[in-house]
């Protein structure tokens, strides 16, 4: 017999959660299609009640997104121009009935090398913050991802929100994804920054991402160092900027591919930026 719980307090879901092993569920957008031809055998915790971890707001020096919104919320929001990179992601995530029910949270917990939402996040210096009964600690994305499939969640543990510094509001973001259509559509190769230019159109601090290029998406610090000073344009952009990666050959495109596409895109990336 498989139990269905939906509690409407956080303090209810944390203590069902300290009891016993329990699938956590949200949006459920990538839980149901993995379902598909298996028989139950779990029970599941659905935070969908819960009306805390909903919405996006700032709070103090960041910007809440609570673990209940969805890319949807992300779309409709008013959010600064750092948060560009992530809107524009959202826009190609799925079709709207994904948008209207997958959470951002979800999508960081499914730790999926080509989840479209954490390159941008990634570059947003994203913490997430996770409770338990005892309490709660943050950690920073690039901490929380360990591998494919595998985060830093402990046993009686929830994310409840994603944080982002309010420091990094004018930074001006950007998000691209290479798949075989626009949308609704596996990401072979995508790209995310934010940069902070000075009066003169010049680099003071750049951030930079590619996902589905290792097991886990990358930042590139060799590249964002040579950024800063430079006006941004993609001849500062070099094959060994890209050489930590470690794509996959797979059907939907070649390690050699990948790494081409990503120095591509990334130039097309921070020709848009300086624009």
């Amino acid at each position: 017999m498989v139990d269905y719980l939906r509690p409407t307090e956080l303090s209810d879901a944390l203590a069902a959660l300290a009891a016993r092993d329990l699938t956590i569920v949200a949006g459920a957008t990538d839980y149901y299609p993995a379902q598909v031809g298996r028989q139950p055998d779990h029970d599941i915790l659905d935070l969908s009640a819960l009306e805390i971890l909903q919405g996006i707001a700032r709070d103090g020096d960041y910007w809440r997104i609570g673990a209940m919104a969805t890319w949807r919320d992300v779309l409709d929001a008013d959010l600064p121009p750092c948060f560009e990179g992530l809107k524009v992601a959202a826009r190609q995530l799925g079709g709207p009935q994904i948008q209207n029910a997958a959470t951002v949270a979800g999508n960081l917990c499914n730790a999926s090398p080509a989840a479209d939402g954490i390159p941008p996040l990634l570059c947003l210096e994203a913490e997430v913050l996770l409770q338990n009964q005892a309490g709660s600690r943050r950690l920073l994305l690039s901490e929380f991802i360990l591998g494919n499939r595998r985060t830093a969640l402990m046993p009686g543990e929830m994310l409840t929100a994603i944080l982002v510094p309010g420091s990094l509001q004018r930074g001006r973001a950007g998000f691209i994804k290479l798949g075989a259509r626009s949308s609704l559509v596996i990401s072979i190769v995508m790209v995310a920054g934010l940069l902070m230019l000075d009066e003169h159109g010049r680099v003071r601090d750049a951030r930079l991402s590619v996902g589905a290029c290792s097991e886990i998406a990358q930042r590139l610090p060799l590249l964002e160092a040579a950024l800063r000073g430079q006006t941004p344009g993609p001849e500062l952009v070099r094959p060994d900027h890209f050489a930590h990666l470690s794509p996959l050959d797979d059907h939907r495109g070649t390690a050699a591919y990948r790494l081409d596409a990503a120095a591509t895109l990334t130039g097309r990336l921070l020709e848009a930026l300086a624009a």
